[in-house]
């Protein structure tokens, strides 16, 4: 009798949410009323994205492509002896000194102290190139040329796949927090492939001048075009042009199915991904409700 009248107050008992899984009398472990749904969301976090704001994105994904190419042309007419070792000097002192320009004029966007960051590094590699360069001259003599290529391409391309395309790197820099592991293996591995190119040169002022270019560029770059970005969309968006038209002209000059190649990277790269992106946006279905993992906020006031 006790135990019936016991059943019985338990079934008509409210159930109730209970924390890590616990016991109800009267109702199975994994009992759910009709409220369980009341608080589903769909969708909350997912983010509606626009054709021309992701086409905009993909624009710094493209100009630092074209970036590498043009590094890549420089090589190459290096290699074969159509730019001299005085040429080599002079674009590394304009690009040095463009890249400082724009610095200044667009110095709100980073720090005092990132400035001579840089500035610090640049005199250090400088200073070291010039002293290395006579080992970075005969480093690589016994090994084929054919390897060295193979290698720098593929050396090449893990630099642009694990690029940080987003500038968070140049952020961490200017917050003094210490860069991401793959950015790190990402300007190890540009570094590399400019030692090697460098060392199948002439003389050793050819290696200093391209391994200085080199540096210049990977290391420098970024940060030129970040502030960009961040000082004038329209002017990123002119300088990209630039460069694209820039590249795809040395490009064919150079070689036309390069240039076929470099073409449709960046239609696929500016058109097809950002519309394949759109596209496959109306399939996000994302569902989120009291079952969710207790996300813990912390106020914390003076």
């Amino acid at each position: 009798m006790d135990t019936g009248i016991r059943e019985k107050s338990g079934a008509r008992s409210k159930w109730r949410k209970v924390a890590y899984g616990g016991m109800q009398p009267g109702f199975d472990d994994n009992h759910t009323d009709e409220s369980f749904l009341e608080d589903m969301v769909t969708n909350a976090n997912v983010v509606q994205r626009n054709m021309l704001k992701v086409m905009q994105d993909s624009v710094s994904i493209s100009q630092y492509l074209c970036v590498v190419a043009l590094v890549g042309l420089v090589w190459t007419y290096t290699l074969k002896s159509t730019l001299d070792e005085n040429s080599l000097l002079l674009l590394d002192v304009s690009l040095l000194g463009s890249g400082f320009v724009v610095l200044l004029f667009t110095g709100e966007m980073i720090s005092l102290k990132l400035f001579f960051h840089y500035l610090l590094n640049i005199s250090f590699f400088t200073t070291g190139l010039y002293v290395l360069a006579p080992i970075y001259y005969t480093l690589t003599r016994s090994i084929s040329s054919d390897s060295i290529w193979a290698v720098t391409v593929l050396l090449i391309l893990l630099h642009l796949f694990l690029h940080d395309y987003s500038g968070s790197t140049i952020k961490a820099l200017g917050a003094l927090q210490n860069p991401t592991l793959t950015s790190c293996i990402s300007l190890n591995a540009s570094i590399v492939a400019s030692v090697f190119i460098a060392s199948r040169l002439p003389s050793r002022l050819h290696v200093f001048a391209i391994m200085l270019f080199s540096l210049q560029v990977f290391l420098f770059a970024p940060l030129v075009t970040y502030c960009i970005k961040k000082y004038s969309l329209c002017l990123h968006l002119l300088l990209s042009f630039c460069l694209m038209t820039v590249a795809l002209g040395f490009v064919y000059s150079l070689h036309r199915l390069l240039f076929v190649m470099l073409l449709g990277l960046l239609i696929f790269v500016n058109v097809i991904c950002p519309y394949w992106l759109i596209r496959i946006q109306e399939y996000k279905f994302e569902i989120n409700g009291p079952w969710d993992e207790a996300k813990l906020c912390f106020d914390i006031t003076d």
